[in-house]
């Protein structure tokens, strides 16, 4: 074997005291005993599964002054993240073929860890989706304005799902519905301004919209970012095929707990919402009905957030954080360790369908190693984002001391070992011609 390690491993839902054995890049033992000339005892250590952020936009091209590959990546690696899922508002969008050649061969050269890329859908390209189908890991609908926008009117969703449902790949909406925010749209100064012009309304109208027209088929579907109690409540009743996700931000904050000082950097696109909203999130995180937790890392400059509060863009980074946050709150039995790996690890990669998110045989060997007892405070001048601030300052948490992809070895002791270009894409190779 390549490579053997030793430690209490997280395995089917608990710790267990054991080896794993890897080779080739896969883990292809599970024992009490394994020893190879390539062996780690992490001792009292806890080994887990690699994180996989599915929903990330590292702005590469068109914006790396906010964050390209590298530094996005870097980020992720040290916040025990070991693949993600880059989002297509970028400059150019990726909406084409070319677009989305180029945004992996940029990826290829620049990223750490492993990655999976989303193309847009517009109004224009719906026609061309199943010939994107081979180049991405899904498809990103937008059916409301953000930063960057590419959203999608609502007469053409019926058009756009016979497109899709014709596709191997899933389809990831953000579910704010275009015609109503514009009902609401008005003037903002502050969060509750922001509020108001982006109710929940506006989320669980979208998701409903969609479930109408698609709610019964076997397509893919994952709402992203969902954040009202409204919006948990209409996706109660999903079938299999449906999923959605929360991001770290709508867990910990909600528009009465920011102070004013914070109010741009924590403008965000759905909106921070009121506590009843907050605690909805926080409880179907606990006790279960979402189904990931996707950081929506979105970073800009210090500059563009401190301009007036209407102009300041929405979006704030969180790959470096969300793993090591909720490892954390585990820690302090806040949350179950298993309610954690499945919503960082194991569904991401179950509707990525990767072989990744799982210590098992036959997966990827991307693990972290934590010291449980090591919480570390969260500062802007220890993370890695090329925008060098975070929402999170302040809080605590559990970070991996080392981080492996496919059995090498990526930080080491708290330090990178890998070179960008090491990370590789999710998809399966095809001609590029």
């Amino acid at each position: 074997m390549d490579l053997t390690v030793e430690g209490n491993i997280y395995i089917q839902g608990g710790f267990q005291r054991c080896c794993l054995g890897v080779e080739n890049g896969k883990i292809v033992a599970i024992k009490k005993i394994l020893k190879s000339d390539n062996h780690h005892n992490f001792r009292s250590m806890i080994i887990l599964p690699g994180g996989i952020d599915m929903h990330v936009h590292f702005r590469e091209p068109g914006f790396t002054y906010k964050e390209d590959f590298t530094t996005g990546s870097i980020a992720a690696a040290f916040g025990g993240i070991t693949c993600f899922g880059d989002m297509p508002n970028t400059k150019p969008p990726t909406v084409s073929k070319q677009t989305l050649l180029e945004k992996k061969r940029l990826a290829e050269q620049k990223s750490v860890v492993d990655f999976g890329l989303y193309a847009g859908v517009t109004n224009t390209n719906i026609l061309k989706i199943s010939e994107l189908a081979m180049l991405c890991n899904g498809y990103k609908v937008f059916l409301g304005g953000t930063t960057n926008t590419l959203h999608i009117d609502d007469s053409n969703l019926e058009n756009m799902f016979q497109q899709i449902g014709s596709c191997p790949k899933p389809v990831l909406i953000h579910a704010e519905l275009h015609s109503c925010l514009q009902k609401y749209k008005g003037r903002e100064e502050n969060l509750q301004d922001h509020l108001r012009c982006r109710p929940s309304i506006c989320e669980e109208q979208a998701i409903n919209r969609v479930l109408e027209i698609n709610g019964s088929s076997p397509t893919r579907m994952h709402f992203c970012h969902v954040s009202s109690a409204e919006g948990i409540e209409a996706l109660r009743n999903r079938s299999k095929q449906i999923s959605f996700g929360v991001t770290p931000h709508h867990l910990f904050f909600d528009v009465s707990s920011v102070k004013h000082s914070d109010q741009n950097f924590l403008k965000v696109n759905p909106p921070l919402r009121q506590r009843i909203d907050r605690e909805a999130v926080f409880s179907a995180v606990v006790h279960g009905g979402v189904d990931v937790l996707e950081s929506d890392h979105a970073p800009h400059s210090i500059e563009e957030k401190q301009k007036v509060f209407s102009e300041a863009p929405s979006g704030v980074p969180g790959v470096e954080t969300m793993y090591p946050l909720m490892l954390r709150m585990a820690v302090k039995e806040k949350i179950s360790f298993s309610r954690v790996i499945s919503l960082v690890c194991e569904r991401p990669g179950e509707f990525l369908q990767v072989k990744k998110g799982k210590l098992q045989v036959g997966f990827d060997a991307d693990f972290i190693v934590v010291n449980p007892k090591e919480e570390i405070e969260i500062t802007s001048d220890r993370l890695h984002s090329k925008c060098a601030w975070n929402p999170y300052e302040g809080f605590y948490g559990c970070f991996a001391k080392h981080v492996f992809i496919r059995g090498e070895h990526i930080i080491n002791e708290n330090c990178l070992v890998e070179k960008p270009g090491f990370g590789q894409w999710i998809g399966e190779d095809v001609d590029e011609e």
